[in-house]
C-alpha cells in the first residue's frame, strides 16, 4: 500500500448531473410544446388580415393562438437558458475531475465551455470535442460513447434547420413560417426533442464512467 500517495481530488458530480437532466427533460418538454404549437398554427392557417408582422413597421393585433404561441416561445426560451445553465454546471464539473483522475490538462480552455456554444463555426465541432475530451481523460480505456455522437448529429440538424439555441427569427416570424411551411420547424423540433433525450442519456453515462474511474483510482491509490 502506497499510504503517502495523494489522491485524486475529484468532487461529487451526482447533484450536477441530476440537475443536468432535469434541466434536460424541461427543455425537450418545452420543444416538443412548441412542435404543438407549430402544428396547430399550421392547421389554423394565415388569418384574412394577413401575418402579424405586416412591414414597413406595421403589426396587426395577434391572434389568441398567435398570443398563446408567444407564451409558449418565452415559457421554452427561459427553460432552455436554465437547462444551459444546468448543463454547463455539470459540464464545468466533469472536466474538473477529468483533469484530476487524468492528472491532464484539458484540450480546450476554460472559456470554450461556455463560449464555443455561440461563436460562429466553432460551435459545430468544440462542444462535442469538450465532451470526447471529458470522457477520454476519464476513462481512456473506454470508447467514446456511441449516444455522444447521436446527440451532437442532432444538435447539428436543429441548428441547421434554424432552431436551435442560436436561431435568429422573431417569434412573428416563426408564426410566418408555420403558416406557410411548417415542415422545417417539425423537422428542428424533433431533431431538438431527441437532442434533449440523447443528451440525457449521454449525462447518465459519462457520469457513471466517471464514477467507476474514480472508485479504480481510490483503489489503486490504496494498494
Amino acid at each position: 500500500m502506497r499510504e503517502n500517495e495523494a489522491r485524486p481530488v475529484v468532487r461529487t458530480v451526482r447533484g450536477s448531473a441530476h440537475l443536468a437532466v432535469a434541466g434536460l427533460g424541461l427543455a425537450g418538454a418545452a420543444w416538443a410544446l412548441r412542435a404543438v404549437w407549430h402544428i396547430r398554427l399550421a392547421m389554423a392557417g394565415e388569418p384574412a388580415s394577413g401575418l402579424p408582422d405586416q412591414g414597413e413597421g406595421r403589426h396587426r393585433p395577434l391572434t389568441a393562438l398567435e398570443d398563446s404561441y408567444h407564451l409558449v416561445s418565452t415559457a421554452g426560451d427561459l427553460l432552455v437558458l436554465l437547462c444551459a445553465a444546468l448543463f454547463i454546471g455539470w459540464l464545468w464539473r466533469m472536466r474538473d475531475n477529468a483533469r484530476a483522475l487524468s492528472g491532464e490538462r484539458p484540450r480546450y480552455a476554460g472559456i470554450w465551455v461556455y463560449a464555443s456554444w455561440i461563436v460562429p463555426i466553432v460551435n459545430l465541432w468544440f462542444p462535442r470535442g469538450i465532451v470526447a475530451d471529458i470522457h477520454h481523460k476519464s476513462a481512456p480505456d473506454r470508447k467514446l460513447p456511441v449516444v455522444v455522437n447521436v446527440w451532437w448529429a442532432l444538435w447539428l440538424v436543429g441548428m441547421v434547420t434554424g432552431l436551435g439555441l442560436t436561431y435568429d427569427d422573431s417569434t412573428d416570424e416563426i408564426i410566418a413560417r408555420a403558416y406557410h411551411g411548417v415542415t422545417p420547424l417539425l423537422v428542428a423540433d424533433l431533431a431538438v426533442v431527441g437532442a434533449a433525450v440523447a443528451a440525457i442519456l449521454m449525462v447518465r453515462t459519462l457520469t457513471a464512467t466517471q464514477l467507476v474511474s474514480h472508485r479504480r483510482s481510490v483503489a489503486d491509490a490504496e494498494w
